[in-house]
């Protein structure tokens, strides 16, 4: 497997756990229906442990734009590659959410809210107010980019659990920053499955919600340049 299709595959993955845990939380008529935001946050966490596992011998499991774009800046990865990652972790979260959807296609076509349907492809913040959506984003992915920076300095590897950690953060920043924006913290993420929420033939779908569709972007991406930025300043000095 090649550092493309490692990113499209682990992207994929991600997005079939975290799409279909959401679906199974807010869709009527599923097993887990209501089951809360812990569940939810697990959910993504596992999905980013499988995904990070699969791909990491292949890729350095990236998973995400933001992430390549703090490893390039930092000088971990050539900026000639950023590109191909990118556009592989795009269509991986397009195909990851796909999957998800036909796993639970019955229970989209049985749920009347057309807003817990869209919430299954992309993030929708509680409280709309969009500067302070691209904060909470810019927080979220500066943790998750910094942490990520740091896992990638030490030589010695755990083997099959080098994908916990990330992981691990991950649910943290879903358990402790997740409440306002949903914590896309990953471009693709939330691109790539907002795009098929658009092109599937979901029944009453209602808008796919452009107008924010530029949040979950600016601010990961701004907050892995800041982490990137802050790796090198503590790295030199």
């Amino acid at each position: 497997m090649n550092a493309f299709f490692a990113e499209f595959f682990g992207t994929a993955i991600i997005l079939v756990f975290g799409s279909g845990v959401v679906a199974n939380v807010l869709l009527s008529k599923t097993k887990g229906n209501n089951s809360g935001w812990i569940v939810i946050t697990f959910g993504w966490a596992i999905g980013v442990f499988t995904g990070v596992l699969i791909s990491a011998p292949f890729s350095g499991a990236h998973l995400n734009p933001a992430i390549t774009i703090a490893l390039a800046v930092a000088h971990k990865f050539s900026w000639s590659m950023a590109p191909t990652y990118i556009l592989a972790q795009v269509l991986g979260a397009m195909f990851g959410s796909s999957l998800a959807w036909l796993a639970y296609k019955k229970h989209f076509d049985t749920t009347d809210d057309a807003g817990a349907k869209l919430a299954v492809f992309c993030t929708i913040p509680n409280i709309r107010s969009y500067w302070y959506n691209v904060i909470t984003e810019i927080i979220g992915t500066y943790v998750l980019s910094l942490a990520v920076l740091y896992m990638a300095e030490p030589e010695v590897g755990l083997g099959a659990l080098n994908a916990l950690p990330v992981a691990l953060v991950v649910l943290g920043i879903g358990l402790s920053l997740g409440g306002p924006t949903g914590y896309a913290i990953n471009p693709a993420r939330d691109l790539g499955p907002r795009i098929m929420h658009f092109l599937l033939p979901i029944q009453n779908k209602g808008n796919s919600d452009w107008g924010y569709s530029w949040v979950p972007v600016l601010g990961p991406v701004t907050g892995a340049l800041c982490a990137a930025i802050m790796f090198l300043i503590f790295k030199v000095s």
